[in-house]
């Protein structure tokens, strides 16, 4: 069972980052706590950052080609990318969108994802666990679609 983990903007910066919001780690923390919670549940993750859109796009394009299930933080492009949007409707696989901090106590900017309607399911506000949290819910998709 494998699972790509894309991360978008800013969150290779969290430690430099409002603490408030997302906490007091930093990326490599980050990347070390998802590598251990799919461990821990016999899930192979691999784990990508950019602040690049169209790279972000490239990655979800070969994870369709592949059929394999994602595990996506947009960050700010949650809220206006209809370009990820429209990769992540190409997806085979199942996807799940992931936020560290809950979009909806924050700017009401922040309050629209126009991801969430074409993903499996949306955990936020979570800190860390948020990535726990949708490893465990991917795994349960991906046990169920083999039945």
């Amino acid at each position: 069972m494998r699972v790509l983990v894309i991360n978008g903007p800013n969150l290779k910066r969290l430690d430099l980052r409002e603490k408030s919001v997302y906490g007091n780690f930093d990326y490599k923390t980050l990347e070390n706590f998802v590598t251990g919670a799919a461990k821990e549940l016999g899930i192979e993750s691999e784990i990508r950052q950019t602040d690049d859109e169209a790279e972000l796009i490239g990655w979800l394009h070969e994870a369709a080609d592949k059929k394999l299930p994602v595990i996506i933080n947009p960050a700010a492009f949650t809220h206006y990318s209809y370009a990820i949007r429209d990769a992540v409707l190409m997806l085979k696989a199942p996807v799940i969108e992931v936020h560290i901090s809950n979009p909806l106590s924050r700017e009401e900017f922040r309050h629209t994802s126009v991801v969430s309607g074409v993903v499996n399911g949306t955990i936020s506000g979570f800190g860390l666990n948020s990535y726990r949290l949708a490893l465990s819910a991917m795994k349960n998709l991906l046990v169920d679609l083999a039945k």
